[in-house]
């Protein structure tokens, strides 16, 4: 019997199908990844299965990034599978291929990536020719089960689709194009004087910073000016009320955006009209109107980052973290990647439900207002709420019927937030009774606004009753409640004063209002159709933001400081040199407009895909030819001219695209002395405040963000050194190689040093000496020329810079603070550790928090081990972690649970007696082995000063390594013989 393969783009998805159609197809057998009836098989996706490539002739690596193979334009493109979900693609393709399977059904989201998830995955199985079965649309807005059987009635072919399918594809490859060749061309150029200076562009991210470099930008150019408010207060017959002068005659000038109708700009000014009306009778007249206050509709994924943002300071990414985790592990929230902030019309009952599940959930703060809800029956079809127009590939975020339990406090304060949204929307309007008040005394005005809550309506679920509404009202503004004025009473001006204030330059984006710049970015295109274009899109998607931010924040084009976002000198040297080769497009958000004008096109059959196509092509041309044929020394820009005096000459240094260079005493460069060094060394780019700091200081640091020539990340200190061949300063990395005193023997003088604390070796004190912290005792000092203490511990430890007072703390406490930039010599991933002094090894030792998870039933956490509160970075806990694995699957049914033997795989290996002396004596997998390895060699400083393939056995390496010293290739056959199978 031949069946039809239905792909979704997530397991829920498949879940939901199979519900829906089991009433009218018959039973479901549950299988591993798919469930299976007489007709129909149903699997998913788990999001993008496989990504694009350009095929082996055209992929050029980053070693070879040079304008000599650019630009890189592909005649096709290649697939290959994403590394996480292998396994998921390989069992759909196999469902794919099976030989009753005879037609397909693309049941993934109703969008443009969804079409193109499908379309990929469906190349992908038919590998070298296609596969060659039919393929249907399912095209579902609403996930009720009555829509999904509808949209099952109702299948579109392949020919329908074929624009989307188009426009998805091209969509992808014309985003790979610009961004691989953009990123290429920007980095060759960058790293034409050698080293390897990356330097990524990319249709969004590019865009979006610019939006925050504009910014900073117009702050570091605002010139704050003086103006004055006059604030008054006024005796009435019921008591006084504040009031502030405005001029009633004042009109908006939009050449001077500062300028408002309560401020005037002369202290003369503000202090005549001050004298004139204090101890004055005034005239009251009084305006009061009701007002209405409707909840804000429902959460997308934006509105939801930019609120937490607000509220709980959560980052983008945070908060996709904590919805992602409350959709799928918890199945409390609907999918979080959506856009839209409205549900589909047929959902009524199903809110009518959700409303049901929170009056009983026992959520005591919140479930009052559900059941109010649900008596007062405020659930009703309303287009601004039900409206399928308004519905994408998703709908807006709301709480499922499921009551979630052992939420985080992050999660459960992210749930509350959509919980009381969800209410909120149903809720009445709040109202309000505004009064605006106008005090005229010897012809100047004064206005007072009162804002009264009257009925709080929707406002009521968030804490907000009439008297909160006023507690923190400001004078003269919205917020208080007016003291009565009788019809004709005239009232005195009792005290009058001027206030001094200083215009503030724009506030600096947090990821909040850099969200919402992302979201309207179509208001900052000037073309009426690609701002069109673009009023649904955006800088991106709500799917892509938090991870658009992120990436910029890797990439060391901007950082967090509090809750602000600020670029740094990278960025704005990426803007100058966009400027500069003259291909500021990719700066611009008109770029995605243009894209989404024709992409909409292509999508209503107006475009073929192969004129979009060769168009991206010769834009990325003439992106790289700009780039290759650009021939001035210099990129003309807004350079910096430094404060701080060339160390040589004394003559003044400037900034330029490259370099920080000294132009002499003169300032023009004609009698400058030849000191200079570049911007960006080892690929990371100087700010000015810094290069003031080297200059004055002579060093800097340490500084993270340096990459070596093979692309990898290092933290070092930067210091000017005086070249006596040369009569100049040279800037020089100092990783802090010093010869230790003890072997050099010279005399070490602490008494101008305030010492960190006890050794926790000898009891003696603990200073810095060089880039280490070390123990009195262990150099040679004038009372103790003979070291008799070893305890030494670096500034920087794989990466993590360990500040004076971190070391304090370990050496007062025994741990330091949770530090969060250590970065793995193997893996090269950033975790996060404390570090805590290890009595047993004798040394400074990583410790690890406990797991944020709770372990699941049945599982090792039920073991005594599992109630210590961290985990050090001892090999027993990670061994023991891993030995408890096996035991937290399911035994079989009816028999007693048992631990499973370990694998043939390696997983559960038993060290010798040499290697547990280093990594512990439990058995643990061998790849584990070797990162514990590595992570012991280089928390001790072992590789090989001169020659970093090379590793230095100490005393307890010895053993293992039967020689002084092995390279990091002969590694792991050295420790193969080590290890054992489990008996």
């Amino acid at each position: 019997m031949t069946k039809t393969l239905v792909i979704a783009e997530k397991p829920s998805v498949a879940q939901d199908i199979v519900r829906a159609l089991t009433p009218v197809a018959g039973k479901f057998d549950k299988h591993d990844e798919y469930f299976e009836s007489e007709k129909y098989v149903v699997t998913s996706a788990v999001g993008h299965l496989v990504e694009i490539q350009a095929p082996e002739e055209f992929d050029v690596k980053r070693g070879k990034w040079s304008f000599a193979h650019l630009p890189v334009i592909p005649p096709y493109f290649d697939l290959k599978p994403v590394d996480k979900t292998k396994s998921r693609l390989n069992a759909v393709v196999r469902l794919a291929k099976r030989k009753d399977v005879t037609d397909l059904v693309n049941a993934c989201d109703a969008g443009r990536e969804g079409e193109l998830i499908f379309r990929l995955i469906e190349q992908y199985a038919g590998g070298a020719k296609p596969l060659g079965k039919p393929v249907k649309r399912l095209w579902l807005q609403s996930m009720t089960p009555q829509a999904i059987r509808d949209g099952f009635d109702a299948l579109r072919s392949d020919k329908q689709m074929a624009g989307l399918a188009d426009a998805a594809r091209s969509r992808s490859e014309a985003d790979w194009l610009v961004g691989i060749n953009g990123t290429r061309a920007m980095t060759a150029f960058n790293s034409r004087d050698g080293g390897f200076f990356l330097t990524t562009v990319g249709r969004v991210q590019t865009p979006t910073l610019a939006v925050v470099v504009e910014r900073e930008e117009q702050i570091r150019k605002f010139i704050s000016r003086d103006y004055w408010e006059i604030h008054a207060s006024f005796l009435a017959e019921a008591g006084e009320y504040p009031a502030k002068w405005f001029d009633p005659k004042w009109k908006k000038n939009p050449d001077d955006p500062e300028q408002k109708a309560d401020r005037v700009w002369t202290e003369r000014e503000a202090l005549a009209i001050a004298d004139a009306v204090r101890g004055k009778a005034a005239t009251v007249t009084e305006e009061s109107k009701p007002t209405t206050q409707a909840s804000p509709a429902l959460f997308d994924l934006t509105s939801l980052q930019r609120e937490a943002n607000g509220r709980f300071g959560y980052s983008a990414k945070t908060t996709l973290a904590l919805a992602q985790s409350l959709y799928e592990r918890h199945k409390a929230l609907t999918y979080p990647r959506t856009d839209s902030r409205a549900l589909p019309e047929d959902y009524v009952p199903v809110v009518k439900q959700t409303m049901g599940m929170l009056a009983t959930s026992g959520m005591g703060h919140l479930a009052p207002y559900a059941q109010q809800a649900m008596d007062e029956n405020y659930v009703k079809p309303s287009k601004r709420i039900f409206d399928n127009a308004k519905v994408s590939d998703h709908f807006a975020i709301i709480p499922t019927l499921q009551a979630p339990s052992g939420l985080s406090d992050a999660e459960q304060r992210l749930y509350d937030l959509v919980v009381k949204r969800f209410l909120s929307v149903f809720f009445p309007s709040a109202e309000f009774l505004v009064t605006t008040r106008v005090s005229q005394a010897v012809g100047h005005s004064f206005k007072t606004e009162g804002k009264v809550l009257v009925k709080p309506g929707w406002l009521a679920i968030w804490g907000k009753e009439a008297a909160d509404e006023v507690a923190d009202a400001k004078e003269g503004d919205k917020g208080q409640s007016l003291v009565p004025v009788k019809p004709g009473e005239m009232v005195r001006t009792e005290t009058v004063e001027p206030k001094g204030l200083k215009t503030r330059p724009p506030a600096r984006y947090s990821e909040a209002t850099l969200l919402g710049a992302m979201e309207g970015a179509g208001k900052f295109v000037e073309d009426d159709e690609l701002r069109e274009a673009m009023q649904e899109k955006g800088l991106g998607t709500p799917a892509t933001r938090a991870a658009i931010i992120e990436g910029l924040i890797n990439e060391k084009y901007m950082f967090r400081e509090g809750r602000e976002l600020i670029p740094t000198a990278k960025a704005f040297q990426l803007m100058t040199l966009l400027r500069g080769l003259g291909v500021e497009e990719l700066s611009r958000p008109e770029l995605t407009g243009d894209w989404e004008y024709k992409l909409a096109q292509m999508e209503h059959g107006g475009l073929s895909r192969e004129a979009f196509m060769l168009e991206i092509a010769e834009m990325t041309k003439r992106i790289v030819k700009k780039a290759k044929e650009y021939d001035r020394d210099t990129v003309p820009g807004d350079y910096a001219t430094l404060s701080t005096p060339c160390p040589n000459c004394g003559g003044v240094v400037k900034e330029n695209y490259k370099r920080f260079t000294c132009t002499g005493k003169s300032g023009t460069g004609e009698d400058a002395c030849g000191f200079s060094f570049g911007k960006t060394p080892a690929g990371r780019t100087f700010d000015a405040r810094e290069v003031e700091q080297l200059l004055r200081d002579k060093k800097i640091g340490p500084l993270e963000g340096f990459r070596s020539k093979a692309g990898w990340p290092f933290t070092s200190e930067i210091v000017l050194k005086y070249n006596e061949e040369e009569k100049n300063w040279k800037l020089e990395f100092d990783f802090g190689d010093d010869k230790n005193a003890a072997e050099t023997g010279e005399i070490v003088d602490f008494s101008e040093q305030q010492p960190l604390g006890p050794c926790p070796k000898c009891g003696a004190r603990v200073f810095e000496y060089g880039k280490n912290y070390i123990c009195e005792k262990a150099v040679p000092t004038a009372e103790q020329p003979t070291p008799t203490c070893d305890f030494k511990s670096g500034q920087v430890i794989l990466q993590q810079p360990v500040e004076r007072e971190q070391m304090s703390k370990l050496l007062q406490t025994g741990k330091t603070d949770l530090l969060d930039k250590f970065v793995s010599m193997r893996t090269r991933r950033a975790f996060k550790a404390f570090l805590a002094w290890d009595k047993e090894a004798g040394k400074v030792n990583f410790e690890f928090a406990p797991s944020k998870f709770p372990p699941r039933k049945g599982a090792a956490g039920k073991t005594p081990a599992a109630k210590e509160p961290a985990a050090k970075y001892a090999p027993v806990a990670k061994a023991a972690k891993a030995a408890a694995k096996p035991a937290a699957k399911k035994a079989p049914a009816k028999k007693a649970a048992a631990p499973k033997a370990p694998r043939k795989t390696g997983a559960g290996l038993k060290p010798s007696a040499e290697l547990a002396a280093v990594i512990g004596a439990e058995p643990v997998a061998r790849t584990e082995v070797i990162k514990r390895l590595w992570d012991y060699i280089k928390a001790n400083g072992l590789q090989d000063t001169k020659d970093k393939r090379s590793i230095n056995a100490d005393a307890k390496l010895l053993p293992v390594f039967g020689k002084p010293q092995v390279t990091m290739f002969e590694l792991a056959g050295v420790v193969g013989k080590h290890l054992s199978q489990v008996s």
